[in-house]
């Protein structure tokens, strides 16, 4: 039936990665896709470090193919890698990690690797992360231990299908230590995140608003339109120039006058003596007249 098919090529798919796993430690090695195409099998290799992969001038490729070919039976295969754009993201690379480090520096440092990995993964943009640590850690006796921050579901489809989760084990002089990440991605669309049709509100009507708001122009982006386009910056009129000085008017008005310093007054003080002694002078010489 069509039905065993499917299960048979998935099974060898998962086998595939296990295999490659194995393969190349340490290149954080997330997932493999295996495609048919006229010329063969085609595989995809998806990595966050695609070099440790290649090896140097492709010999990884090389034995990997070959070793693909003789084990697994495939017709031709044509390794392909792809990168990771955001290996932090993808909770088997960050399960990777925590092993690879757990295994080299021990038990004695497992909370800080946990908080540390805690606050990479948010940094990437996650909404949510929990890690799980179960086994000997600090002491001898067996423990669980957990970390998480931000929002993750526990149940429902979307725990089952958008939830990315991983489990792998360390290797340890004390035993073995079972390490769980599960990581909810920026991209998933919640159920109980509704927005009513009509509401959206593009990037370019959100500049408009806010040139509006703030009355001053906002710098271009690429992809939207300018205010000069959309007709909002209008040439000034005589109207507005008039306004415009009766304010500045207003303004100089309204400012307080500035404060009388010691040497101002000294000369105020001055100007009034000299102009009440000329005064004087004028009085005398009118009496003189007089008089005569």
């Amino acid at each position: 039936m069509i039905e065993r098919k499917f299960v048979k090529d998935k099974l060898r798919e998962f086998t595939v990665q296990e295999f490659i796993t194995g393969l190349v430690p340490g290149a954080g090695h997330s997932k493999t896709k295996i495609k048919r195409t006229p010329l063969g099998d085609k595989v995809i290799v998806f990595a966050a470090k695609p070099g440790l992969v290649v090896g140097k001038k492709g010999e990884n490729i090389r034995g990997l193919s070959s070793s693909l070919k003789s084990n697994f039976k495939l017709e031709n295969p044509q390794v392909e890698i792809s990168e990771l754009d955001s290996p932090m993201l993808d909770a088997r690379v960050v399960c990777e990690r925590i092993v690879r480090s757990l295994e080299r520096f021990g038990t004695a440092r497992f909370k800080r690797i946990g908080h540390s990995t805690l606050e990479a993964v948010m940094n990437a943009g996650a909404l949510g992360v929990e890690i799980h640590m179960s086994g000997r850690i600090p002491g001898s006796r067996a423990k669980s231990w957990r970390f998480f921050q931000g929002y993750i579901k526990k149940s429902g489809s979307t725990s089952q299908h958008d939830v990315d989760k991983a489990i792998q084990n360390a290797q340890l002089k004390s035993g073995v230590v079972g390490v769980q990440v599960k990581i909810m991605p920026p991209t998933i669309k919640l159920p109980d995140n509704i927005v009513l049709h009509g509401e959206e509100i593009s990037e370019t009507e959100m500049r408009v608003e806010a040139a509006k708001a703030g009355g001053a122009a906002l710098p271009k982006v690429e992809g939207t339109v300018d205010e000069e386009d959309l007709g909002l910056v209008a040439e000034p009129t005589e109207e507005l120039i008039e306004e415009e000085a009766e304010t500045t008017e207003e303004t100089k008005e309204k400012k307080p006058a500035k404060k009388k310093t010691s040497r101002s007054r000294k000369k105020e003080t001055e100007e009034t003596k000299s102009a009440e002694k000329v005064e004087e002078a004028k009085i005398e010489e009118k009496v003189e007249e007089v008089e005569e």
